[in-house]
């Protein structure tokens, strides 16, 4: 517990299904009513709230100190999510899905134009991850799709513990969920999969790029810029460049390209 001048934070545990009911029960009341909760996922800490809900997806942004041009990733507590959300997910992609979710990989498709939410300035794009993790999970279940990301500062390293990201974001958390040391300590893999072209990974992270081609093969991919052949997806690295479009901040974050699709590297999630 942790005590301010005007309130005091709980961190609720959520380390066993036998137990964890009281809090889960408060975070999906905080969902509810619109405000912002920490969550244990497979990657880093994440922080989020009900993605339909344009002012509370305002005050997770707030919260980090990030803009609409950073629009958060969106997690999932079912792979059948995805048709709900999207619109013309290619193959490639949903092989990806199939085989890697749950887990550290998020992919940015097309939302569905119809979709009444507002996350922020995504060009009608959005990343979407199931995570790895049962409270994670269990929570999802019961509130719907969250808008989450990273649950940190902008600029500051995610929060691998409940304590960590308390420390970073203060009262601007309705509720902590502390699941104990996040299991990977690293973002998410973030695939594009709204260029014509083919898949293009924007961030490494919890997925190798091999893995991602020998799920796939890499005439999945689109050329790396420079390089005559898509095979050079698996031998690339690092970050995504400048002029790759990419979503959000979950355990980094960074601004998506001025016409490109929403940017969830700012995840948590990830």
């Amino acid at each position: 517990m942790w005590a301010s001048d005007t309130l005091v934070l709980v961190i609720y545990p959520c380390f066993d299904p036998a137990t964890w009911g009281p809090s889960l029960d408060a975070a999906v009341d905080a969902v509810r009513r619109g405000a912002v909760v920490v969550l244990p996922t497979d990657t880093v800490y994440g922080v989020g709230a009900d993605a339909f809900d344009a002012k509370a997806v305002a005050a997770v942004l707030a919260a980090k100190g990030r803009g609409r041009q950073m629009p958060p990733p969106v997690l999932i507590p079912d792979i059948r999510t995805v048709d709900g959300l999207a619109r013309d997910v290619p193959a490639p992609a949903r092989a990806l899905m199939e085989e890697l979710w749950p887990g550290a990989l998020t992919v940015i498709v097309h939302a569905q134009p119809s979709l009444a939410w507002d996350l922020g300035d995504t060009h009608g794009t959005v990343a979407l991850r199931m995570p790895d993790h049962e409270a994670a999970l269990a929570l999802l279940r019961r509130t719907g799709p969250l808008a989450v990301t990273s649950a940190n500062l902008t600029g500051q390293p995610a929060a691998t513990t409940a304590d960590g990201a308390r420390e970073q974001l203060g009262d601007a958390v309705a509720v902590y969920l502390d699941g104990g040391d996040s299991p990977l300590g690293t973002a998410s893999t973030i695939v594009d999969a709204t260029d014509p072209e083919g898949l293009r990974v924007v961030r490494d992270g919890g997925v190798t790029r091999e893995r991602l081609v020998e799920i796939v093969g890499a005439a999945a991919f689109a050329a790396e810029p420079g390089d005559m052949s898509a095979d050079a997806v698996a031998g690339g690295a690092g970050d995504a460049r400048p002029g790759d479009s990419r979503p959000g901040d979950t355990g980094s974050g960074a601004a998506s390209a001025p016409d490109g699709p929403a940017d969830p590297s700012a995840e948590p999630t990830g």
